[in-house]
C-alpha cells in the first residue's frame, strides 16, 4: 500500500544581507546611517585601530612581552559593526577575537594588553562595567548571555549580545542557550563570526548545516546571514536584531561570513593545514580595503585624511603599549584576593577529623 502524501506544515528561509561588494561598490540600497559621513568614518577608524592594535600585539608576543594572542585580521568589520549597533545599556559577552568591539565600547587598549599579558587587571576594565571579560572557553559565553538577558528583561532595559566563532556553534552550550532564549523570549542577540575555520577544522568538516544561521530556526529564533566583511551590513543587521529584542521581540542569531586571514592564535601555524592560494583569494574580500573604497567613492575620502587617521591610530596604540609595558606586575599573593579559602585552622581541623575517622 502506497504511503499517503505528506502535508507541508512549515517552511523556512535564511536571508542574506550585503550592501558593499569586494571593491567597495554599492550592491543594494544603503541603510540611512551610511549617508552620514561621520558615522562611516567612525566605523572605518574603528577597523583601522583594531588592525593596528593587532599588529602591535603580535609584535609584543613575538618578542616575549605578551602571552598567546588571537588576532582579528580580516574580521574587523564584525567587531566594529556589532559594537556600533549597541547602546551603553546593552551588555557585550565576547569570545577571544572581539577586542575591536571592546575598544569601541570603552575598554582601554592597555587594559586589553594587560589581559593578554596574563594580568587579570585587564578583565577589571574601567569602561563598560557591565560588559563581560574575554571568554576563552569555547561556547561558555552563550549560556552566560541567556542569564544576563534574563536579568536585563527583569530590569526592563538592555540587550545581551554574545559573540563567538563558527566552531562554537557545535557546542552544547550554544544550543542550550538558544533554546532557553527562545522559550523565555529573552533579549539576546547571538553574533556568529563564521571565519571558515575552527582552529584547524574547516567549516565543511565541522558542520553539515548549509548555513550557521539556520541553527536558530529549530528553537524558534529569527536568523540572518550577513556579509561579515561589510561593516555597513553587520551594523544594520545587528542593530535591527538588537532593537527588536529591546522592544520585547526576543532573541535572534546573526551569522557574519568572514575569513580568518591570520593564524588561529600566535600559538598556531595555519600553513600546516590550509593552502596559501585560499588565503590569497580571501584577501580580495577583506573589509578595510572595501570600506576605504566606499568612503572614497561616496564620501570623498582623501589620501590626506587616510594618512592622518593611520598616524593617529599608530600613536594611540604605541602610547597604550608603553603604558602596558610600564605597569608594575601584580604581587603574586594578589591571586588570593578574589578566592574564598577556608581559614588554616579549619583546614587543619578537617584533616585531623578525617584522619581520626579513618584510623
Amino acid at each position: 500500500m502506497a504511503d499517503p502524501p505528506l502535508e507541508v506544515i512549515a517552511n523556512f528561509e535564511v536571508r542574506r544581507r550585503q550592501y558593499l561588494g569586494p571593491e567597495g561598490e554599492t550592491v543594494a540600497e544603503l541603510p540611512e546611517f551610511a549617508q552620514d559621513r561621520e558615522a562611516v568614518v567612525a566605523l572605518y577608524r574603528g577597523m583601522i585601530e583594531t588592525r593596528v592594535f593587532d599588529e602591535k600585539a603580535i609584535a609584543l608576543q613575538r618578542t616575549g612581552r605578551l602571552g598567546t594572542y588571537a588576532s582579528s585580521l580580516g574580521q574587523e568589520a564584525v567587531s566594529i559593526g556589532l559594537a556600533a549597533a549597541m547602546r551603553a545599556e546593552d551588555v557585550l559577552l565576547p569570545s577571544f577575537r572581539e577586542h575591536g568591539a571592546q575598544l569601541w565600547r570603552g575598554v582601554a587598549m592597555e587594559e586589553v594588553l594587560l589581559f593578554w599579558g596574563g594580568d587579570e587587571r585587564g578583565s577589571d576594565f574601567a569602561g563598560p562595567r557591565r560588559d563581560f571579560p574575554v571568554c576563552i572557553p569555547v561556547g561558555d559565553q552563550y549560556p552566560h548571555a541567556a542569564g544576563v538577558a534574563l536579568a536585563l528583561q527583569r530590569e526592563g532595559a538592555g540587550v545581551a549580545v554574545a559573540v563567538g566563532g563558527d566552531g562554537s556553534t557545535s557546542k552544547g552550550d550554544f544550543y542550550e542557550a538558544l533554546n532557553i532564549v527562545g522559550v523565555w523570549n529573552l533579549p539576546t542577540v547571538f553574533v556568529i563570526n563564521n571565519n571558515q575555520w575552527a582552529i584547524s577544522m574547516p567549516r565543511s568538516e565541522q558542520t553539515a548545516a548549509e548555513t550557521i544561521a539556520q541553527k536558530a530556526i529549530a528553537v524558534g529564533l529569527p536568523c540572518e546571514q550577513v556579509d561579515g566583511c561589510d561593516a555597513l551590513a553587520v551594523r544594520a543587521a545587528v542593530a535591527a536584531a538588537v532593537e527588536r529584542a529591546r522592544r520585547g521581540g526576543g532573541g535572534a542569531l546573526i551569522e557574519c561570513v568572514t575569513y580568518r586571514l591570520c593564524d588561529h592564535t600566535t600559538a598556531d601555524d595555519a600553513s600546516r593545514y590550509r593552502e596559501d592560494a585560499e588565503v590569497s583569494a580571501a584577501w580580495a574580500n577583506e573589509p578595510i580595503k572595501r570600506m576605504r573604497a566606499f568612503l572614497a567613492a561616496a564620501h570623498d575620502w582623501t589620501k590626506k585624511e587616510e594618512t592622518a587617521l593611520r598616524e593617529a591610530a599608530r600613536a594611540r596604540v604605541e602610547a597604550a603599549a608603553t603604558a602596558y609595558l610600564g605597569t608594575p606586575p601584580m604581587d603574586a599573593v594578589d591571586i588570593f584576593q578574589h578566592l574564598r579559602c577556608a581559614p588554616a585552622s579549619d583546614t587543619l581541623r578537617d584533616m585531623t577529623d578525617h584522619e581520626a575517622a579513618n584510623g
